[in-house]
């Protein structure tokens, strides 16, 4: 099993910077890819950006595409999302997932091939 840890939610200023982060820990060796998706209230959760966890490649969701960007630590088994030039269209809940199956990053954009989801951390846009 793995789990994964998200941290660095919090309110912040349209136009500025956030960074969020998720720890993997227990058998890591198991993950393929991690991803971010977003949910807010009444709305489906919405995939933002994903990496695979050895090479690197990362994908993203068009609209945060040339504003957020997804890196990993494989030495701290951490995934970090950079948020910059955020909007209210950004705020919500941020969940980390990580997937075990071996699959085109482009795939990952669905919730489905998520295997172990973390509890969310609130990011929200003040204006």
């Amino acid at each position: 099993q793995v789990q994964v840890v998200e941290s660095g939610g919090g309110l912040v200023q349209a136009g500025r910077s956030l960074r969020l982060s998720c720890a993997a820990s227990g058998q890591t060796f198991m993950i393929y890819a991690m991803g971010w998706f977003r949910q807010t209230p009444g709305k489906e959760r919405e995939f933002v950006a994903a990496i695979s966890w050895r090479g690197g490649s990362a994908f993203y969701a068009d609209a945060v595409k040339g504003r957020f960007t997804i890196s990993r630590d494989n030495a701290e088994n951490t995934v970090h999302l950079q948020m910059d030039s955020q909007t209210a269209d950004d705020a919500g809940v941020y969940y980390c997932a990580a997937g075990r199956t071996q699959l085109s990053m482009t795939l990952y954009s669905a919730a489905y091939w998520y295997n172990f989801w973390g509890q969310g951390t609130q990011v929200t846009v003040s204006s």
